[in-house]
């Protein structure tokens, strides 16, 4: 009988209290599935809403949350060719990460560059590629546009911010506090936008107008939604797009459609989640750029935050109260 390994584990959805580290069997790989140790895991946002179950996607029940998580491969299925024991990968399994053993699809599994530790590794994942869809598929960004990032403290938010500069743009980060302003220029942001500021809806504006030359941003990427969607598309630029990558402020906004129209401008959506399942040649296109922009040193190693399993579910209700600052990630070897 296989030793027992320590995970979160689900059983059912609920407060994040409510959830405890369980001592379980370790899962075993399918023909087509690599088995790994897992050594990091970034706690998502989008974990809160997994384990309260208010994700549009859920998996059966049991299950120990935890996307992307990364580590050394410990067993293959008889139908892996490409991936051997010992490799070092990130992997885009839904869900498994909150533990110290995991299952992933080896065709979902990426090698990563020997001077990429692995807690880097899990700060990049979920929010890098998200940022990257977000800029470069949806936004279409070009070198000289400028972007505003709201919420650019987040992991989303700070991703998005070193690819801007990676990539050649002007970037205005939306923040909440002059502390969180200090982490997204340290990142490469070229001026803050206070989101604090009691008229918000021209007061953002008038802000980007202020650090734009006097016009509005020609793309902006939307991780909170709410009151911040509002203001943001009033400063949108003629012909620019806003991207909605999510809804961690609360409500999800609605917006009347002539204003698109009056000024050209496009709204679009990102699902990271459906590129990994539709479009996996530009998900490995995206995973390569993100690998390539590292190794050049345009990528700077991300602030972290580690903690064990035992302190998951505090580290989890952290970031899904936007009390965290940079990433937290897991490090499920230290239970």
């Amino acid at each position: 009988m296989k030793a027992a390994m320590k995970a979160v584990v689900i059983h059912e959805f609920g407060e994040f209290a409510s959830h405890k580290v369980e001592d379980i069997v370790p899962p075993a790989p399918a023909d087509d599935e690599v088995l790994i140790e897992v050594h990091a895991t970034a706690i998502n946002f989008v974990d809160s809403l997994v384990v309260t179950g208010a994700y549009q996607f859920l998996p059966a029940r049991p299950f120990s949350p935890g996307k992307l998580p990364t580590g050394i491969v410990l067993a293959v299925g008889a139908g892996v060719k490409d991936l051997s024991v010992g490799d070092r990968v990130l992997t885009l399994a839904e869900h498994g990460g909150y533990a110290q053993q995991a299952v992933a699809k080896a065709k979902d599994c990426f090698l990563l560059p020997p001077t990429l530790p692995f807690t880097q590794a899990a700060a990049m994942a979920l929010s890098y590629d998200t940022s990257w869809f977000a800029l470069m598929e949806r936004a279409r960004a070009q070198a000289g546009e400028t972007v505003l990032v709201l919420g650019a403290s987040g992991g989303v938010g700070l991703a998005a911010v070193q690819l801007a500069k990676a990539y050649g743009l002007k970037v205005l980060a939306g923040v909440s506090d002059p502390a969180k302003g200090e982490l997204a220029l340290r990142a490469g942001a070229d001026a803050c936008i206070d989101l604090s500021v009691d008229n918000l809806r021209d007061g953002l504006r008038d802000q980007v107008y202020a650090a734009n030359d006097g016009r509005g941003a020609d793309i902006v990427l939307d991780p909170l939604g709410d009151r911040f969607f509002d203001a943001a598309i009033r400063a949108v630029a003629w012909c620019g797009r806003l991207v909605v990558i999510g809804f961690a402020a609360g409500q999800i906004p609605t917006l009347k459609v002539n204003y698109l129209l009056l000024k050209n401008i496009e709204v679009s959506g990102v699902q990271v989640s459906d590129y990994r399942k539709r479009r996996p040649d530009l998900m490995q296109h995206c995973m390569n750029e993100i690998f390539r922009l590292y190794g050049e040193g345009r990528l700077l190693p991300l602030p972290v935050e580690e903690v064990g399993l035992a302190q998951a579910m505090a580290a989890l209700e952290r970031v899904a109260t936007r009390k965290a600052r940079g990433r937290v990630i897991l490090t499920p070897q230290h239970a």
